[in-house]
């Protein structure tokens, strides 16, 4: 497998990612931002299976609509023709390793679910923790792209062993010391929440409220994606929330 130079930086900083202490929303969240680079994809989730439940459950996602999210959560995980086949593989998979994509896209899960976030080619990655499915990534292009190569699905699978780790530590790890309990509050006031953000991840995390995706935030704002991407996570981190979704909540609030 040949990785560029920037490939190669991108995969040291998943692994080193995957080395931290994080909780476990902070491991997938800031994994999928590595993950969209090291890829070159545009499209990002990850679940936890419920065994109790049989469905998928706190999600976590990017550049990804809420609302379409909230849909799949209510009705197309379980009209989904592809993913508990693909959950069914102990390494990286993509979506045509178990569905023709001609076939794929005659479905109601591709019309009416992803085409409406323009994933097109989709890759997953499925931990297991012994007989416990603890996490995922779902990471996919558009339809302007190719879909993954085989050494690309061999790259995802490299990370495997640290994720499923980086997972198992996140559940066993002992909370740190808090301090007691205080009576329940009304939700913060938006824009006290908002003065825990530098001037810049404020402006950033205004546009994602607001609905804007990376690219047209990094246009508005005259900076690289990747620039908005670590604002919006540093976003994420002082305000405590999974998602733009739950940002666009919190600032509202």
């Amino acid at each position: 497998m040949y990785l560029s130079r920037c490939r190669a930086d991108v995969l040291a900083r998943v692994m080193g990612t995957l080395a931290e202490p994080l909780q476990e929303q902070q491991v997938r969240l800031q994994l999928g931002r590595l993950m969209l680079q090291l890829l070159d994809a545009q499209f990002f989730a990850s679940y936890v299976w419920d065994e109790a439940g049989q469905r998928f459950g706190r999600g976590v996602h990017l550049e990804m609509d809420p609302a379409n999210l909230a849909g799949y959560e209510r009705y197309y995980q379980f009209h989904d023709p592809i993913t508990l086949r693909m959950r069914q593989h102990r390494r990286a998979v993509r979506a045509t390793d178990v569905m023709a994509q001609p076939a794929l896209r005659r479905t109601e899960f591709f019309n009416d679910f992803l085409a409406r976030d323009g994933l097109h080619w989709g890759i997953n990655l499925y931990a297991w923790d012994g007989a416990d499915n603890i996490g995922d990534m779902r990471i996919w292009r558009d339809r302007r792209h190719a879909n993954f190569s085989d050494d690309e699905r061999d790259l995802l699978d490299l990370v495997r062993p640290a994720f499923v780790a980086a997972l198992r530590r996140s559940r066993t790890a002992t909370p740190a010391p808090t301090a007691p309990p205080v009576p329940a509050a009304e939700p913060e006031d938006g824009a006290i929440a908002a003065m825990l953000l530098s001037t810049r991840e404020r402006q950033v995390a205004g546009l994602a409220a607001q609905g804007l995706p990376d690219k047209a935030i990094a246009q508005r704002l005259g900076i690289a994606i990747t620039t908005v991407r670590t604002h919006l996570e540093h976003a994420f981190r002082k305000l405590e929330v999974p998602n733009r979704a739950a940002l666009a909540h919190r600032l509202r609030a």
